[in-house]
């Protein structure tokens, strides 16, 4: 059956065009309950649905049908592992993505988890379950009655099998047609007290009581999206992303740019100033006058005032307090989560007596320049709207001075605070029945809302990480709060992986050597310098002498792209990790270990494959001629930083390596003298080397790795092959090329340091990398030799990321 869906839109021009889509309704569409007897179903393959679902009283063996909203606000209850035979319509999935991708590809991992038996039921195109929208209905209104609409009918065609659907929603509306209609439907939380065995998913569904104290008067209103733009573009308000101290949640900047072109600091110091933004908020901000700008920190710093006792009155149970003397848990908890809640706030007049935004004059973004900056302070402001938030999940643990308070005698729900391990992040104040549980406990908790009338951000429980202070909970958390991927890599990512697996061999005809689209370079005198114990090696290097005095230089890299191919599920989860990190006693590797410890490994003694950037450089480092192959190596030495210098230094050793390295050696020397003449900054970030007991792994010392030659040698060399690389590739693809640079850092960034710096008599010049790298070259103190590499250290944190 055909049916035409029309619809108007609006194109770029302005001009108004009426699209007409077909949409074909089928007979033939199946319900994916895995036994069902109906002549449809019965033809194709067992859907997923389980004939044994999970059983309550109240429905019986039963199937969930959430609607949109029970995805969007409660998708971290539906990825948990039990709750399984869920029906997805097609209706929702299509709201879904509208309304936010991130939960719609949520929605879809779990589709593809075949464990979790879910199901998509095309409800779209089926013909008993297509609706019209009526001409009185909103789409929203119209999306309801098509998701009652599919429960009603899969309730009649699931009759024979004694299975309910159950529609979920918390739109009162739409539950209350439900019923009326005879559709078993229900509230989210009343789904989830089925799942007894489980009581931290009510918990998960957040709900805070919004009442505050009689003092607190509540925040500004937001600005609306057409409002913030008008404003933007009319230059009143100015745009950045919010960055919290990291001492102080309640002190924040925006780095922005002005009218004037120049980008400049604003500081946003308090409460009612930050206007319920949080640290990574995209912001749009509203100056003070001019009177109201920092001229110099005046802020009293003091520990966190009567906002930290927690409020543990309000329960639905009223359930009193019980002081709980033998119990350690809490004040484990407070001691291990002593850095955490020994916040710092704002007391002075920007805490929180800031006019509301609305009502406050404002210094006008245009007629800011440098000298107004210079005689008027630092420009302060306020946020007066959101235009993107940025909230994730947190790690957390509960407020000390609730947990110092002991148990509480009953099990019913309390809204309490808790303090993200992240100290930019205000307290987040969350539901729970798991008082005792959570004491002592490091646990993940998200951001549903920040009403107005709250003070503080309302949560709820996402899942408990394990015991505060515990090794394993501590690296979880760590891995979190940085956004590291560390689970298992999938069976989908595993299945990429060679065949042969470890017993991989080269094979020049599959490896394409016979036909010439690989280099053979197995017979060079090819080695690998890395630290001690680096079990991926991605580069080596060769040199020798020329007939003509030149010499032939090469980098090789693993060549990684023979194993992962474009778009496979290897080369996106590649794409996701983007790195492997290391930890003290392990690492999180961004390919499976198969690949980035043995195949895909420049190790000694086997034949590996790799790209090759092969250079002919005269006796000064000049580059004759430089070529790029696909090659088959064959490195002849995996040696340590140490091991090469060793080489270098000893005039006993003279094989055809040690030739080579004291020859890369030499003209690394020549290339860093000429970039450091041409304005190249050397700057200095230390790296440290655990010593880890051999049977628990624990760290029992650190030092700091000394830098030898050939760490600038390796590292001059790799700097070499990219700028050749990035040559040929402007060559050849100049509307393609992409230059990843660092920007100039603002003159601020330098404030502090320059002001430290006074009482020695030194002063950095930072008009250019040039000027700067040379005034670092005078910055010695005779008395102090290490003092020139720690001003290095500091500069390197004034610059901006790339």
């Amino acid at each position: 059956m055909l049916k035409n869906k029309s619809f108007v839109k609006r194109t770029r021009k302005g001009n108004i065009v009426r699209t007409v889509k077909e949409h074909y309704l089928r007979d033939d569409i199946v319900c994916g309950y895995e036994n069902c007897q109906h002549a449809v179903c019965s033809e194709h393959p067992k859907g997923p649905l389980s004939a044994s679902p999970r059983d309550s009283v109240q429905w019986g063996p039963h199937y969930l049908v959430p609607d949109t909203n029970a995805f969007v606000n409660q998708i971290d209850i539906f990825e948990r592992p039990v709750i399984n035979d869920v029906v997805v319509l097609s209706t929702v999935l299509d709201e879904l993505r509208g309304l936010s991708m991130a939960v719609y590809n949520r929605v879809r991992a779990i589709l593809r988890d075949k464990d979790r038996r879910w199901f998509v039921f095309s409800n779209e195109h089926h013909r008993e379950t297509f609706v019209d929208r009526l001409a009185s209905e909103s789409p929203n209104d119209r999306n309801d009655r098509a998701i009652r609409t599919a429960t009603k009918w899969l309730a009649a065609h699931l009759q024979q099998a004694g299975i309910k659907p159950v529609m979920i929603t918390n739109d009162e509306d739409n539950l209350r047609k439900a019923r009326a209609d005879d559709i078993s439907a229900c509230r989210m939380d009343e789904c989830l007290r089925i799942y007894s065995e489980h009581p931290e998913l009510l918990d998960m569904m957040g709900s805070v009581d919004l009442s505050e104290a009689n003092n607190w008067g509540g925040y500004p209103e937001h600005l609306t999206s057409v409002q913030i733009q008008a404003g933007l573009k009319a230059s009143v308000l100015l745009q950045g992303t919010l960055q919290i101290a990291p001492y102080n949640y309640l002190e924040g900047s925006i780095y922005t740019k002005f009218p004037d072109g120049k980008e400049r600091r604003v500081l946003i110091v308090g409460r009612k100033d930050m206007n319920r933004a949080i640290q990574g908020d995209k912001v749009a901000v509203k100056l003070h006058p001019r009177s109201q700008w920092r001229k110099a920190p005046s802020a009293a710093l003091v520990d966190e005032d009567e906002d930290a006792v927690p409020d543990i009155a309000k329960t639905d149970s009223a359930a009193p307090i019980v002081p709980d003397a033998s119990s350690n848990k809490a004040s484990s908890a407070e001691s291990s989560g002593e850095r955490a809640h020994k916040r710092a706030r704002i007391t002075d007049k920007a805490g929180e007596s800031s006019v509301a935004a609305g009502a406050q004059e404002s210094a006008d973004p245009s007629d800011i320049t440098d000298d107004v900056v210079a005689d008027e302070g630092e420009p302060t402001g306020y946020v007066v709207g959101i235009v993107r938030r940025n909230w994730r999940s947190y790690c957390a643990f509960l407020d000390p001075n609730f947990a110092s308070k002991g148990t509480r005698a009953s099990s019913g729900p309390a809204t309490v605070s808790v303090l993200a391990m992240d100290r930019r992040i205000p307290k987040i104040k969350i539901r729970t029945r798991q008082l005792d549980v959570l004491a002592g406990q490091r646990f993940v908790v998200a951001i549903d809302a920040w009403p107005k009338e709250s003070r503080y951000p309302q949560g709820h429980f996402v899942r408990a990480l394990g015991d505060a202070g515990d090794k394993a909970t501590e690296t979880e958390v760590l891995l979190l709060e940085h956004d590291v991927p560390f689970q298992p890599f999938t069976k989908n990512v595993l299945s990429d992986l060679p065949l042969e697996g470890p017993s991989w061999l080269f094979d020049p005809e599959r490896d394409e050597v016979g036909c010439g689209k690989r280099r053979d370079l197995r017979d060079l005198d090819i080695c690998s310098i890395d630290p001690p114990g680096c079990t991926d090696i991605d580069d080596a290097l060769h040199a020798f002498e020329l007939p003509n005095g030149n010499y032939q230089v090469g980098v090789h890299i693993a060549d990684v792209t023979n194993f992962v191919k474009p778009n496979t599920a290897m080369d996106k989860e590649a794409a996701h990790r983007s790195t492997t990190v290391y930890l003290v006693d392990r690492r999180i590797d961004m390919l499976p270990e198969l690949l980035g410890t043995n195949l895909c490994s420049l190790m000694s003694n086997v034949d590996r494959l790799a790209f090759s950037c092969i250079w002919e450089m005269d006796k000064d480092a000049n580059i004759v001629d430089v070529r790029f192959h696909k090659s088959v190596i064959h490195s002849k030495a995996s040696l340590t930083y140490e091991q090469a210098q060793n080489r270098i230094d000893d005039p006993g050793m003279d094989d055809s390596i040690t030739r080579g390295i004291r020859t890369l050696n030499m003209l690394a020397k020549k290339l860093r003298k000429r970039r450091t003449e041409a304005g190249a900054l050397t700057l200095s970030s230390p790296e440290v080397r655990f010593r880890l007991e051999n049977d628990s792994q624990d760290p029992v010392d650190v030092e700091m790795k000394a830098l030898k030659e050939t760490n600038a040698l390796v590292e001059e060399f790799m700097l070499l092959a990219n700028i050749s690389v990035a040559r040929k590739i402007y060559e050849h693809f100049p509307d393609s090329a992409i230059l990843r640079r660092h920007p100039e850092p603002p003159a601020q960034n330098f404030d502090n340091l320059q002001q430290a710096l006074k009482h020695l008599g030194i002063q950095l010049e930072t008009g250019s990398s040039l000027a700067l790298a040379q005034s670092l070259d005078r910055a010695v103190l005779p008395k102090d030799p290490y003092f020139n590499n720690l001003l290095r250290i500091l500069t390197t944190r004034c610059m901006m990321q790339a």
